[in-house]
């Protein structure tokens, strides 16, 4: 509509440098807002010291740099958990997760999820929306802030894995992490991001070119079709032939491992045999895959329950030169966990 602000988060340096020219300005004057903006953290157009009165007052009638709001804050030991409200009033999270090599952020891309997996928060809200490209990306300028202003590195890393599908909202995905990458920027590595899907085979493929050196993740769960689509609808679509015929391309194209994420749930899926089934599984790709078995992490509307057999799991695993970890329990106190993160998470409980 005409005479609404842009927001200033939607738009990579090279579009912005455009944007700018078509409103008198020069290209250079969109790469000094860009750096103050995702270098210097800066909240209004009149902190930024090198730009002329005349020239913030255009920027300022065509583009909004208003962030989302923090509404809550959630603590425990080793995560710290935001709750960003949104311009139209619905709730994201995002976490920022300690690890011994520094702060990693697990960003969410959709109001709620349509995968419907059946041992996910996150899916217990069909989606609403797809995220914005700059509401991906204020979850790492924010939190990246908030790191800094405690004398903190920024974001050694980032997943998504929060809220919603990442690759059922592709795009702004992908345009989104360009623009963190962006050097004159946050300049996040390519290498530092991790792509999580739980098996869009198509855009597996497309993301093998759009973002080679990025790292992708699988979420599988299950070594068999029958269990897999009990767990996981969206088998029906895409079965685990397809899952492992797309790993398969996409290290041919990229040159990449592929890590694949199985969450244990007692059992469901942490037998011996569920573990023989997943070496045979991935015998094929084995020199160039990964799993990472995760903990089911209690969610009150799931009756399942956390395997007592994770370490037997990951140890038959790489008995049989299957490359495999435990991932660590993080964010289990206040809903930051592996399919704990949600749209309406009200609980107020920090430690």
């Amino acid at each position: 509509m005409e005479g609404i602000k842009k927001s200033f988060y939607n738009y990579t340096l090279s579009e912005l440098k455009k944007e700018f020219s078509n409103i008198g300005l020069k290209s250079f004057i969109a790469e000094q807002v860009f750096e103050w903006i995702y270098k210097k953290y800066v909240d209004s157009f009149t902190e930024m010291k090198n730009i002329s009165k005349e020239n913030i007052k255009i920027i300022s009638e065509h583009f909004s740099i208003e962030k989302m709001e923090i509404v809550d804050v959630l603590e425990d030991e080793t995560t710290k958990k935001f709750l960003f409200k949104l311009y139209d009033g619905n709730i994201i999270e995002m976490a920022n997760i300690l690890f011994e090599f520094g702060y990693s952020g697990c960003a969410s891309t959709q109001i709620g999820c349509n995968m419907g997996c059946k041992f996910c928060a996150s899916g217990l809200t069909k989606k609403k929306r797809n995220l914005e490209v700059g509401e991906i990306v204020q979850q790492i300028l924010i939190s990246n802030k908030e790191l800094i202003k405690k004398n903190l590195k920024q974001l050694k890393s980032t997943s998504f894995m929060g809220i919603g599908e990442p690759f059922d909202n592709y795009d702004n995905l992908v345009k989104a992490i360009k623009i963190i990458n962006d050097p004159k920027g946050i300049n996040l590595s390519m290498r530092s991001f991790t792509l999580s899907t739980c098996g869009l085979v198509n855009k597996i493929i497309a993301v093998a070119t759009d973002l080679p050196q990025c790292n992708l993740a699988i979420s599988l769960h299950a070594t068999n079709d029958n269990l897999r689509t009990k767990l996981m609808p969206i088998n029906k679509a895409y079965k685990i032939a397809d899952l492992i015929a797309a790993a398969k391309k996409y290290i041919s194209i990229t040159n990449n491992d592929v890590t694949f994420q199985y969450t244990l749930i007692r059992d469901v899926n942490d037998y011996e045999e569920d573990a023989k089934e997943l070496v045979k599984l991935l015998d094929p790709i084995k020199k160039n895959c990964h799993v990472t078995v995760i903990e089911f992490n209690q969610v009150e509307e799931f009756d399942f329950k956390s395997s007592k057999n994770t370490s037997v799991f990951v140890d038959y695993l790489k008995r049989n030169r299957i490359s495999a970890t435990q991932r660590l329990k993080r964010g289990n106190k206040i809903a930051a966990a592996c399919g704990t993160m949600r749209i309406n998470y009200t609980k107020k409980t920090k430690t």
